[in-house]
């Protein structure tokens, strides 16, 4: 990895992906070369990170467009002023966290979430931070026999009855944060197949394209499909793939979710956490 950045500065902060980006104001109006380079570091990163970003909703907003349309949450609605931010709040009412269990984001849309763009506005004192995953190195590590076996295979993934929550409603599952607007997706479809390996449509590497909104393998049960995702599950977050990002308010993540798989830890009861979510559009994969 080249780090020949002339505008911005790049610190990994693990051996398998993430990096802190230094030297830019998102607030301010950057030339094009800076979004450039920043675009560079997501590719090559999979996961960027932003300290101290006093940033407006608009001007969160005006950084997520620049990588493409605006994507909203089939199931929740959006902030009343800004309906393309959803704001993920968490109170020390509240049981249980928002985003708590090993996924991609939209994985079960026709065409999934390139990336996400996470502002913390409010975290507690410690815990909260977020795992991120890489799925290039997942999939890397796998043997032959097993990346021809599933190379031939899509994975059914749904909005509903995800996995960690035991099969209960997206209705029943969101309705438990008060703070947030369940809403129906309507038409939307919410139900889609798609390649366990997919391959990255600018970097041209493959990745295992695996998460909790799996269901079963297109063709097969869910219980001939549960043992090899089971594994591909537990495979694709080994620690040696993982990095951990400690939040702080002003902090941002802008993550690929085309490479990723992330993870919020509910390690806070009885704290207040707030974030703004923005995710941006992406393409069919293949």
């Amino acid at each position: 990895m080249r780090n020949d950045y002339q505008h911005i500065t790049v610190t990994p902060i693990a051996g398998s992906l993430g990096a802190e980006i230094g030297n830019v104001d998102l607030s301010a109006d950057n030339r094009q070369a800076v979004y450039d380079e920043i675009h560079r570091a997501l590719l090559e990163n999979l996961v960027i990170f932003f300290r101290d970003q006093n940033i407006a909703p608009e001007q969160q907003l005006a950084f997520a467009r620049r990588w493409g349309d605006l994507h909203q949450h089939p199931y929740m609605k959006g902030m009343d002023e800004y309906p393309d931010i959803l704001e993920i709040k968490k109170l020390p009412t509240d049981k249980k966290n928002f985003g708590g269990g090993w996924h991609s984001d939209q994985m079960f849309a026709p065409q999934p979430a390139m990336g996400t763009i996470l502002l913390a506005r409010e975290t507690p004192e410690a815990g909260g931070d977020t795992l991120f995953a890489n799925m290039y190195a997942a999939y890397d590590a796998l043997s032959d026999g097993m990346k021809e076996l599933i190379g031939k295979l899509k994975a059914v993934s749904s909005g509903d009855n995800f996995k960690q929550d035991g099969g209960k409603s997206r209705k029943d599952v969101y309705g438990q944060y008060h703070t947030m607007q369940v809403r129906d997706p309507g038409e939307m479809k919410t139900t889609n197949a798609h390649p366990v390996v997919r391959t990255h449509p600018e970097t041209g590497r493959k990745a295992l394209y695996a998460g909790g909104h799996w269901r079963h393998f297109e063709g097969m049960t869910e219980a001939e499909s549960e043992p090899l995702m089971t594994y591909l599950r537990e495979h694709s977050t080994r620690p040696e793939f993982t990095c951990r990002f400690r939040w702080h308010p002003g902090s941002i993540a802008f993550w690929d979710n085309r490479c990723t798989q992330h993870f919020a830890i509910d390690d806070y009861p009885g704290k207040t956490r707030v974030m703004h979510r923005i995710t941006v559009c992406g393409d069919t994969p293949f």
